[in-house]
């Protein structure tokens, strides 16, 4: 299958999550990504384990977003260094990069010096907080605006319960949002560059993508003025919504309406709760949180696991186990749709990646070459662009300019 995205190519100058988020989904979606990095550092990444596939020093964490790129290893800080990336962005069509505000201005190969080699040029700046603001010149990462921007506020369990206090997320979806962000936000820049011929840059900050991550729970609070607080596993909106003790164990229970609740309670063998004024409704249900719960507590807790999982199922009414990250990818319904897939590993041999979840017409968007070593592709990228400037490349090399 021809992939949507192929005749695309994408000069990535990121490094860490969010860009290589971003541009190993376009990979996938079929772009020539060029991960331009430093010939000795490389993506900081490589290094953030244990663990490392086997007989390589490649961090799982790199390898988690970078499959489908071709590695060059480019030394910016040298003149012959961003000459070179300028001759690669005058035939690409798209600059990803995540330098702190005007880091790469020093190097002209900032976006007002590169649009004037490729007027049309796609350029996408991802940031802490963006290009502007009292802010601007601070580092961000994932963990800083998770803090900074409400999120472990709202996650975790109340102060006054046990383990209470702000909790981070288990991944780093700061980091991710912002990469697929940025991922829908180059596509939708090319899109209009199909049909004025005009270029773009676009500015986006781990900020202000935590920031609109708040979603309900922004408006929440700017529907009544006052901010949400943690409520654990429970819902801000929904009753009952959140996890509950078996006799065994944990299940969760997302009742999401009214013919919901009422089944479940039928399988609970109390058909009345469903009729009781206080819990009809899920606004009366949200209303008399403190008096529903303890009940549905101590129904959840008088049977196993398997017991709600398997009634619940049959009547129709949203339930599920909490599961490990091993038993998620021994579930038969991620095993189905393919999540872990296998590619062979230039060093390692076969390796285990996870799938784009993206399918086209039934076929899932996948690309082929595995995450790259460390300057791997330099001299095949830079000898396919410039056929006939070998002496010129090894000149480079000798120098450090490339590796």
């Amino acid at each position: 299958m021809e992939k949507p995205l192929e005749g695309i190519r994408i000069i990535d100058l990121s490094r860490i999550l969010a860009g290589p988020w971003c541009s190993q989904h376009l990979a996938d979606l079929g772009a020539e990504v060029i991960k331009v990095e430093h010939p000795e550092r490389g993506d900081d990444t490589r290094g953030w384990g244990p663990p490392y596939l086997n007989g390589t020093h490649e961090a799982a964490y790199y390898l988690s977003a970078n499959r489908g790129k071709r590695s060059i290893a480019v030394d910016i800080a040298q003149p012959e260094g961003q000459a070179l990336i300028r001759e690669l962005v005058a035939t690409s069509d798209v600059v990803l990069e995540n330098f702190k505000v005007g880091g790469l201005k020093r190097y002209g190969l900032d976006y007002e010096s590169l649009k004037q080699i490729k007027p049309d040029l796609v350029y996408c700046s991802i940031t802490g907080f963006g290009q502007n603001g009292p802010y601007s010149k601070r580092a961000g990462y994932d963990f800083l605006l998770q803090g900074m921007g409400g999120l472990m506020d709202i996650t975790g369990n109340p102060d006054d319960e046990p383990g209470g206090g702000p909790m981070k997320v288990g991944v780093a979806v700061v980091d991710l949002f912002t990469g697929m962000y940025a991922a829908t936000s180059i596509l939708s820049a090319l899109m209009g560059r199909n049909r004025t011929g005009e270029g773009t840059w676009i500015d986006l900050a781990l900020m202000d993508v935590q920031v609109s991550m708040l979603a309900n729970q922004a408006l929440n609070f700017l529907t009544s003025g006052k901010s949400p607080q943690r409520l654990g596993n429970s819902h801000p909106n929904i009753v009952p919504y959140q996890a509950f003790a078996t006799a065994d164990g944990h299940i969760i229970l997302a009742v999401g309406n009214d013919s919901q609740f009422q089944r479940f309670c039928k399988v609970a063998g109390v058909p009345v709760l469903a009729s009781d004024e206080r819990f009809a409704t899920n606004r009366s249900r949200v209303l008399n949180r403190a008096v529903l719960i303890p009940q549905i507590e101590r129904l959840i807790r008088g049977h196993p696991s398997q017991f709600w999982l398997n009634a619940l199922e049959r009547q129709g009414v949203p339930c599920g186990p909490i599961n490990s990250v091993e038993q998620v990818f021994a579930d038969p319904q991620v095993q189905h749709r393919g999540m872990q897939m296998k590619m062979t590993h230039v060093e390692a041999g076969e390796m285990s990646l996870v799938s784009n979840p993206v399918r086209f017409n039934d076929a899932s968007l996948n690309a082929d070459q595995p995450p790259p070593k460390l300057g791997e592709h330099t001299r095949s990228v830079l000898s396919q662009l410039f056929p006939d400037r070998e002496d010129y490349l090894d000149n480079l090399r000798d120098k450090g300019v490339i590796r």
